[in-house]
């Protein structure tokens, strides 16, 4: 027997929703892709999820209203996935949706702390008629953890290979690095800026939403001097585990790097963003030589994969590794994470542990989500 599941992913770019229909054997052994499909965000509500990332005015009404638009924005490329592959919501066992994460402060204030993925579950239920299994961070960090990453687990089923050190980098807004060790053991966390701070600058200084293909970075010179501020940031060096986003890595902390680089005013923003690409491929190669110096290969996955000049900045950091992306180890870069809360909703429905304590952090391995049947 096997299931299908829909995986719905919007990740720290706010670029829009990945979709994917995938199949599970009962026993979660093997996970075969149907389809996929990709949805840009209309400009009004990429507009304020990006707002709701830092204090404002009136911020639970535009939650509320942003939770509304992303659950019609989700159901609308799920129903666009169903269409292209014929298959009927009747045929659905459940969709698994990570929501919008707008703040992500586990551990902090009250030694809880809290993340928040904006989506309004109901909202998608009633619109797909099928089940729908969402907030799956927040039991994590009830369990003390840091709620993210929650991918290793499922990287470990996809792409682990006994008697080998892999590595499985995923780069979105933020980072994160998984580690499969020879023997079988699991390891990750969040390493830092991805796409977050090059998107905010191509922004700027090009008027697009990102550096395509990394082109504009790769005609830059690195800043050696701007790239040593940067990478002073303390999360750099903190223990494990830890994780991270938009809270700390934005617009402000960028400008607050810059003004602290003496040298940083007669830079041109090229130059900028050709250092911001070194931050990115430094920080992750230094994390990676630190806690899996054995590796043989690293998995890049993520929109970050198909920068070409970032991938290559990594394989420069990382020259004892073979850097490609997951397209060798078969799926797609765009597909892995929405694959990856497709497998959470299936471990949801059969009562299986959905994170991997060792990674979050948390107390214990627990079921992740919570569910609005259809």
């Amino acid at each position: 027997m096997a299931s299908l599941y829909i995986g719905l992913m919007s990740g720290t770019s706010m670029d829009g929703v990945d979709a994917v229909l995938a199949r599970f054997a009962d026993d979660n052994r093997g996970i075969e892709l149907l389809g996929h499909q990709h949805a840009p965000f209309e400009y009004a509500l990429r507009q304020l999820l990006l707002g709701l990332n830092t204090p404002g005015a009136n911020e639970l009404h535009h939650a509320a209203l942003a939770a509304n638009a992303l659950a019609t924005a989700y159901a609308e490329v799920a129903a666009s996935l169903l269409q292209t592959t014929g298959l009927s919501h009747h045929e659905i066992c459940a969709i698994g949706a990570h929501g919008q994460t707008v703040r992500h402060q586990p551990g902090l204030y009250d030694a809880t702390g809290y993340t928040i993925q904006l989506l309004n579950g109901a909202r998608l239920a009633e619109l797909c008629a099928i089940n729908v299994i969402c907030d799956f961070r927040s039991r994590d960090v009830a369990a003390g953890g840091q709620g993210a990453p929650l991918v290793p687990a499922f990287h470990q089923a996809l792409f682990g290979r006994a008697g080998r050190a892999t590595a499985v980098l995923n780069i979105g807004g933020i980072a994160n690095l998984t580690l499969l060790t020879a023997t079988g053991g699991v390891g990750g966390f969040d390493c830092g800026p991805g796409n977050v701070l090059l998107d905010i600058w191509c922004q700027q200084h090009c008027g697009t939403d990102y550096d395509d293909n990394g082109d504009w970075s790769a005609g830059g010179e690195v800043d050696g001097l701007l790239l040593s501020t940067m990478l002073g940031e303390a999360y750099f060096n903190r223990a494990l585990p830890k994780s991270t986003g938009r809270d700390l890595f934005n617009r402000g902390w960028l400008q607050r790097q810059l003004e602290s680089s003496s040298d940083s005013a007669g830079l041109s923003p090229r130059n900028v963003q050709a250092t911001l690409a070194a931050l990115t491929a430094k920080s992750i190669a230094d994390a990676l030589t630190r806690y899996l110096p054995e590796a043989d290969e690293l998995l890049v996955c993520g929109g970050g994969a198909l920068n070409k000049d970032l991938c290559r900045r990594l394989q420069t950091y990382l020259p004892g590794i073979r850097v490609r992306t997951t397209t060798a180890a078969g799926m797609l870069p765009m597909q892995v994470e929405a694959a990856a809360f497709a497998w959470l909703a299936h471990c949801f429905v059969n009562r299986w542990p959905g994170n991997c304590s060792a990674v979050t952090g948390a107390q214990g391995n627990r079921i992740l989500g919570c569910q609005y049947p259809a």
